[in-house]
């Protein structure tokens, strides 16, 4: 068996064969269209206030409803991909993914279309984990999981980045439905892709009941109600924040709401690893191992948090997205109100950053490989870091090709980063729960996104928007700056604790 120093020590081998592109298409696909609708609708705003007559609050929802709920299930969505098999959700992902799509292009009211982006988040939090499950189930080679995982980067990057632009072009030409509408033939493409090329795990396959995995063990209700009540509670507060302020009593009341719900999922996740552990022992001492082994197992597994390597990463995705998703938005308002583009222009300025996605995402797949991941991921954030430091002179007469540096050094460190978290996540989790350990470092990037907005929008507000600006760039890079020195301890114990294994495996055998 190879140890966690040999894994985290150890480039991954050259590949073995060709990469095989339908299954990566077809995963690809549903990926990019939980991105795009992250920023897509930032520009149909205006036109969604014109046409339903919608407020500042609901405005709000319309944006950050998605990301929200999508956070707030991304766990449920991970343990049960685990649990029923991942093609499954896929499938059921984007199935939920296109009806809400629908209902927000056919929407007659804003409540309408709240709740119809709340199901888009939805079928988003089902499909992404199990597209990572499978992904890593579809290329079993690490340096072919490498390349793949590129491709799956930079068709996320270049979604999220062209968001914008491409909302731009359609509101601009066809009206801001069809924001939502474009969706409907994406998604299908990729079901049918899925059902013709990728394979079901066979891990994750259920049992004959229907109801339970090969073990026959129940799944976590508790876990689950209070998982997603706390991580809508606090990530819906931090959206609401940016609406009515910190001190609301709606937003303190659902940040209590969030810890308190979160305390509780803590309690009882670890409450349940310690009875299945001791399920588990009184089955070995009879001599009969875990087959049929019945009760209920935790929807996040402590021990996952316990490997530091999935530690580590989890708290980069946060900061990273903090970042820079905060930063996007900052800019987003910078482009528009201080310098006088209008979405389309705003869209565009900031396709230098976007278009760096395009060569970031498979050099990331190619350093991971041959590197390992901890290494680019280090350099990357250090780049960003300095990158964000570029807004500093940033000013209503600065010259845009002044800000390119800081364009195109965000836009490369950020998807780089990504792939190479995505790997190290692929590397370090079992295969049994993949899913979920993608859900929770896909939790941490949206809350680190909700967060990140949030705060710089408040920078902003406060501050006005050059000043704001500045200070959102000192915390962006003080944030890509500790996302780095993560990746270096990371590696620097696993470069440890290969060579105490490395002094200890040359010591005689006899002495």
């Amino acid at each position: 068996m190879t140890s966690v120093p040999q894994v985290l020590a150890s480039p991954v081998r050259p590949p073995v064969g060709r990469l095989v592109l339908p299954p990566l298409v077809a995963l690809s696909l549903g990926h990019f269209l939980v991105m795009l609708d992250v920023t897509v609708v930032n520009v149909a705003v205006p036109g969604v206030r014109a046409s339903l007559g919608v407020g500042a609050a609901g405005l709000q929802w319309v944006v950050d409803g998605y990301s929200t709920v999508f956070a707030g299930l991304l766990l449920l969505g991970g343990g049960l991909g685990d649990r029923f098999g991942h093609r499954r959700l896929y499938l059921a992902g984007l199935g939920l993914f296109a009806v809400a799509s629908a209902g927000c292009a056919a929407a007659p009211s804003g409540a309408v279309l709240v709740g119809a982006r709340f199901g888009q988040g939805a079928g988003a939090a089902l499909l992404v984990p199990a597209s990572f499950a499978l992904l890593r189930a579809a290329y079993p080679d690490g340096a072919l999981r490498a390349r793949a995982v590129g491709v799956w980067g930079l068709v996320s990057a270049v979604a999220f980045g062209a968001g914008p632009a491409v909302g731009g072009l359609l509101v601009a030409g066809l009206g801001w439905r069809w924001v939502f509408w474009v969706n409907l033939p994406v998604a299908a493409l990729a079901a049918v892709l899925t059902r013709r090329h990728v394979r079901p795990s066979e891990v994750s396959r259920p049992g004959r009941s229907g109801r339970a995995g090969r073990s026959g063990r129940r799944g976590d209700p508790a876990g689950q109600l209070l998982g997603v009540v706390g991580l809508v509670g606090l990530v819906g507060g931090v959206n609401e924040a940016g609406v009515r302020g910190w001190g609301s009593p709606w937003v303190l009341a659902a940040f209590g709401v969030g810890a308190a719900a979160l305390a509780g999922f803590v309690r009882v996740e670890w409450r349940l690893e310690r009875r299945l552990e001791r399920r588990l022992e009184r089955r070995s001492a009879a001599g009969r191992g875990d087959r049929d082994g019945r009760g209920r197992v935790p929807l996040l597994p402590p021990a996952l948090l316990r490997d530091g390597r999935l530690a580590a990463v989890d708290v980069i995705g946060l900061l990273l997205s903090l970042g820079y998703y905060g930063m996007l938005y900052v800019l987003t308002l910078h482009f528009q109100l201080v310098r006088g583009y209008g979405a389309l222009g705003a869209g565009l300025a900031l396709l230098p950053s976007v278009g760096m996605g395009l060569l970031a995402a498979p050099l990331s797949s190619r350093l991971a490989a041959r590197y390992g991941p901890y290494r680019p991921m280090a350099g990357a954030l250090l780049l960003g870091a300095v990158g964000f430091l570029g807004w500093l002179p940033a000013g209503p007469g600065t010259p845009y090709p002044v800000l390119l540096f800081a364009l195109a050094a965000t836009g490369l460190a950020t998807p780089v980063t990504v792939v190479a978290a995505t790997v190290a996540v692929l590397e370090a989790a079992p295969s049994a729960v993949a899913g979920t350990a993608s859900a929770v470092f896909n939790v941490s990037r949206q809350v680190g996104s909700s967060l990140g907005v949030a705060l710089f929008g408040t920078l902003t507000g406060s501050l006005g928007p050059v000043r704001g600006l500045h200070a959102s760039a000192l915390v962006a890079a003080a944030a890509f700056l500790l996302g780095a020195v993560l990746a270096a301890r990371v590696l620097r114990r696993g470069r440890m604790a290969s060579a105490g294994a490395g002094r200890a495996g040359a010591v005689p055998a006899g002495r």
